[in-house]
């Protein structure tokens, strides 16, 4: 006999998923964020009909860099699935860290940060996963310039 309530499909932005259903996600295309990086979307509110939680696969260019943001009222916590990335980060961007392929990484609600791809040649890959099922609507644009005295 099968178990009806737990169903195996595949979701797009225009499926209405059920709360007792399994989704699967599987993007076929990037979409392009408010940080000017391309997002292959997973699990949001729109594709799985989530709650409180986003997780995406994020790509960065060789050679590229997200632009400046913070993430309004949500934590982020990312996997770098490949590549070294250095990241600016705080009040200016004056402070740095590097990751690299392995690392999970923790940015808190509303810390400034503009991740750095430094490989040339290779793209950086991360999955990213937050606490805000919309989480492209609290991506709030950031300029390091603003709060320094001139």
């Amino acid at each position: 006999m099968e178990d009806n309530s737990i169903t195996d499909r595949i979701a797009s932005p225009m499926t209405n998923p059920q709360p007792n259903e399994i989704v699967t996600v599987r993007p076929d295309t990037d979409t392009m964020t408010r940080q000017r990086l391309p997002y292959f979307v997973g699990i949001s509110a729109a594709t799985a009909g989530s709650q409180g939680i986003s997780m995406n696969l994020v790509v960065i260019p060789p050679a590229s860099s997200a632009e400046p943001h913070f993430h309004r009222d949500y934590e982020t916590a990312i996997y770098l699935i490949e590549g070294r990335v250095e990241t600016r980060y705080g009040e200016g961007l004056k402070q740095s860290i590097i990751n690299e392929a392995g690392d999970f990484i923790f940015i808190p609600p509303g810390v400034p940060h503009q991740p750095f791809n430094l490989s040339a040649t290779t793209p950086a890959r991360a999955l990213v996963a937050r606490n805000d099922p919309n989480e492209q609507e609290n991506v709030v644009l950031y300029d390091p310039n603003a709060n320094r005295a001139t």
